[in-house]
């Protein structure tokens, strides 16, 4: 079972944009302004969009409302007709349609925001219901094939109707003062990305996980409708609403984004069961991981690595740090790191140079990390890590999220809330003591597994030159036994580097935890990593 990456290869080509009236038609710092329209003309479309457009007053309590009421109702999911030709648009088709860049909303006010839609159709055939709030009514945005470009091959789809978009992206002077770049979107059943400053897309994350790498099979929660307040002008933050549809749970969820270095998403949910849930993940997320040092044997590709993200971080109650390596194993693992509560956890991309990857396209050492940060209690529970098989780098094969140990019941209410930290690193990254490299290999003139494990910091370690007792290697293994261990600095980089030796004793699979000590007291980071054959 593959998680489906979620328009990460079409996203770049697919930039589609909407107007509502005269003044929110040119775009800003993007490329010369389009004549508009004669006023008399704007005019008219207007008055006859108005007579259309739903419209009702709005604000999180009504959305709450609404929610809740959603959960009493059988559960039903908006589709294009089944005989909608937008069904069977493929991806080079889909990729035909364009937005029209005369259509950004409020690209011609000073809000530091501007919109773009997404066409409806290929794997996106749920209709989504935009909605701006102003003042507090929420006004619906029509769907129309006026805002689109449609390549001659794809001409037929400007004249097929649906009852809404796929998602949205959103834009921001991020980078530089004069220019507008995208740097969140919204598309695919609850899936969105975001990206810090200098950052490329990478991984995605989602509204919630339900029954992930589980036997009775996963289900997909969808976003169905936003509504999107207008920011003030020259706004840093802006706000937006969703609801989120499921089999077995609605939500009302509140997204307050601000962008920047790193860019930051306080998220607050409120979910109403249908029925129990005992198998959900808050702050899911979704990255892809196909090799690195310690798997690369296993792939002919010129490339040094290729990856997304390369670890799970995890901070637990007590404070300690833990970083578990990702790996794309030979079948589906499962992983668990048990808390009373939980700091924060993410999945993060540490090698950031281009050297790490030697590829001048994908540019993996500019993609964003994720760091999940709950701003309640979220009560016990356990950060869940899926790793699934995958040879190819399209899929997403690495999910993460936080499973709360009690179930949440049926005609129950549940909030929570949480901060995003999109960018280079965890805001909680160590200066000394962070690992940031695993490599794997076998030990001479034997078979036995070799770690090498490098911490930053190992040159300001107290007498680490002069004293080889001055660290405190401490390893245990679940099956087999350690042979050995080892650690010296690297003088080339001032890391400490850990040798770690094991014998799996004809075992499969074994669990080993590397602790460095001084003084009796843990240094750095605790390493975890699942071994397989």
């Amino acid at each position: 079972m593959f998680i489906r990456k979620s328009f990460v290869t079409i996203t770049v080509s697919l930039m589609v944009v909407v107007s509502l009236s005269a003044a929110e038609r040119q775009p800003a710092g993007r490329g010369a302004s389009p004549e508009a329209q004669p006023q008399e003309q704007e005019q008219e479309q207007e008055q006859e969009q108005e007579q259309e457009r739903v419209t009702h007053p709005f604000d999180r309590e009504w959305l709450i409302a609404h929610a809740k009421e959603l959960a009493t109702q059988e559960f039903s999911l908006p589709q294009l007709d089944e005989d909608n030709p937008l069904n069977e648009l493929g991806y080079d088709e889909y990729r035909r349609i364009n937005f029209d860049q005369d259509a950004a909303i409020w690209a011609r006010q000073d809000r530091n925001f501007t919109l773009d839609l997404f066409h409806p159709g290929f794997l996106y055939t749920t209709p989504v219901k935009v909605n701006l709030v102003v003042g507090g009514t929420s006004r619906r945005v029509l769907y129309t094939t006026d805002i689109f470009r449609y390549d001659e091959e794809v001409a037929d789809a400007k004249s097929v109707t649906a009852e809404g978009y796929s998602g949205f992206r959103v834009y921001h002077p991020i980078n530089e003062s004069t220019r507008y770049e995208e740097f969140l979107v919204f598309q695919g059943a609850s899936y969105f990305r975001a990206v810090g400053q200098d950052q490329f897309y990478g991984l995605s994350a989602r509204g919630l996980a339900i029954n992930t790498a589980r036997p009775e099979g996963e289900e997909f929660p969808y976003f169905t409708d936003f509504w999107i307040e207008r920011p003030a002008e020259g706004a840093e933050t802006i706000r937006l609403h969703a609801l989120l549809n499921s089999p077995s749970v609605t939500g009302a969820y509140q997204f307050d984004v601000s962008p920047g270095s790193p860019t930051e998403v306080e998220v607050t949910a409120t979910l109403f069961p249908r029925e129990e849930l005992t198998h959900y993940g808050l702050g899911a997320m979704s990255s892809m991981f196909l090799f690195d040092a310690t798997n690369r044997n296993r792939f002919q590709d010129y490339r040094t690595a290729v990856h997304d993200s390369d670890g799970l971080q995890v901070v637990m109650e007590n404070g300690e740090q833990i970083w578990r390596p990702l790996s794309n194993p030979r079948a589906l693992q499962v992983s668990s790191f048990k808390s009373d509560a939980i700091r924060g956890f993410g999945l993060i991309q540490r090698h950031q140079s281009f050297n790490d990857y030697n590829d001048s396209e994908a540019k993996y050492e500019k993609r964003s990390s994720l760091w999940i940060e709950p701003m309640d209690d979220w009560g016990p529970g356990h950060v869940e890590l899926v790793e699934i098989p995958t040879s190819q780098e399209v899929h997403d094969n690495i999910a993460a999220y936080w499973q709360p140990e009690l179930p949440l019941q049926p005609e129950g209410e549940y909030t929570f809330r949480y901060r995003m930290h999109w960018g280079a690193q965890s805001p909680v990254a160590l200066d000394e003591g962070r690992i940031v490299e695993t490599s794997f290999g076998r030990h001479l003139d034997t078979e036995n597994p070799l770690f090498v494990i490098d911490y930053t910091g190992g040159a300001n370690i107290p007498n680490v030159m002069s004293d080889p007792d001055a660290v405190t290697i401490h390893a245990e293994t679940s099956e087999g036994h350690i042979v050995s261990v080892s650690g010296n600095v690297v003088e080339a980089t001032g890391n400490y580097r850990a040798y770690v030796q094991f014998d799996p004793d004809g075992e499969d699979l074994s669990e080993l935890r590397v602790t460095l000590h001084i003084n009796d007291k843990q240094w750095g980071e605790t390493w975890l990593y699942r071994w397989t054959r």
